[in-house]
């Protein structure tokens, strides 16, 4: 029964590397197999820092036959043409999927999952994830039917694969005088899959916030951009006793972050 399923998802493989005529990324369904509620990582973005990450994307398939098998692929690259990449934790082809385990919940419906497993380090040959990858992947999903018959949609969803990002804040001196200036300070870094490290990400817009003790309501001050590495620095005025804290607001290759507070007390 496998067999039949695989064959399947190698043909929609093929499509993907470009031995079809253009077009081919769009939906091919031969068949009645319903596909619903496909979810990555419980519907968040992929955040990714320097170790690999598991993920699970499930969904729910029917047909009037049952459901033998279902896969997942994650790809990107323009519809029906070269380039393009996907990605496979078993490294066949540089495609990254591998079947998902089924589970009925009727003689009709059942749900499909099944792991990914992202890797900056790979360790084993293969594809490592490079900052190149970070942005958004189309998702295709594949059916099958038990009595063979199937649905493909190489367009189904989309999901964002992101560099995990990390976020300081120092406010000094502390204590400080009222209405005398303070410093504030911070850096904003994320995961460079190149590397193997967290590296300042520079130009990037970080709003300054003040959250007044005794209150639970942060307000923004003012906006401050990194850096070329990634370091924040400005000045506000002492006013009261409180907490200041940083916040990235992300972009579509970084998560946003928010500093925890950092408490400075005014006399």
């Amino acid at each position: 029964m496998r067999k039949r399923a695989a064959f399947a998802l190698l043909s929609a493989v093929a499509a993907l590397a470009g031995f079809a005529a253009p077009g081919a990324y769009g939906d091919e369904t031969q068949t009645d197999v319903q596909i619903s509620d496909v979810t990555f990582d419980g519907g968040k973005n992929i955040v990714v820092g320097l170790y690999a990450k598991t993920i699970t994307v499930s969904g729910t398939f029917t047909h009037p036959s049952g459901i033998q098998d279902a896969d997942f692929v994650l790809w990107r690259g323009p519809d029906g043409a070269n380039p393009y990449e996907t990605y496979d934790d078993r490294i066949v082809s540089n495609q990254y999927y591998s079947h998902a385990d089924c589970v009925a919940s009727s003689a009709t419906t059942s749900t499909c999952s099944q792991t990914i497993s992202l890797e900056p380090d790979w360790k084993y040959g293969g594809t490592a994830l490079t900052n190149a990858h970070a942005g958004t992947w189309k998702v295709s999903v594949q059916g099958v039917a038990n009595d063979d018959s199937w649905t493909q949609s190489a367009s189904y969803t989309t999901t964002r694969l992101q560099r995990q990002s990390n976020l300081t804040v120092n406010a000094g001196p502390e204590p400080i005088a009222r209405g005398k200036t303070l410093t504030v300070t911070g850096k904003l870094t994320r995961a460079d899959w190149d590397n193997l490290d967290y590296r300042g990400y520079t130009n990037q817009p970080v709003r300054l916030q003040f959250r007044k003790a005794g209150t639970t309501t942060y307000a923004t001050i003012k906006t401050v951009y990194t850096s070329s590495t990634g370091n924040l620095t400005t000045t506000a005025t002492a006013s009261e006793d409180g907490y200041w804290r940083w916040n990235f607001a992300g972009t579509s290759t970084t998560p946003a972050v928010k500093a925890t507070g950092d408490f400075v007390d005014v006399q």
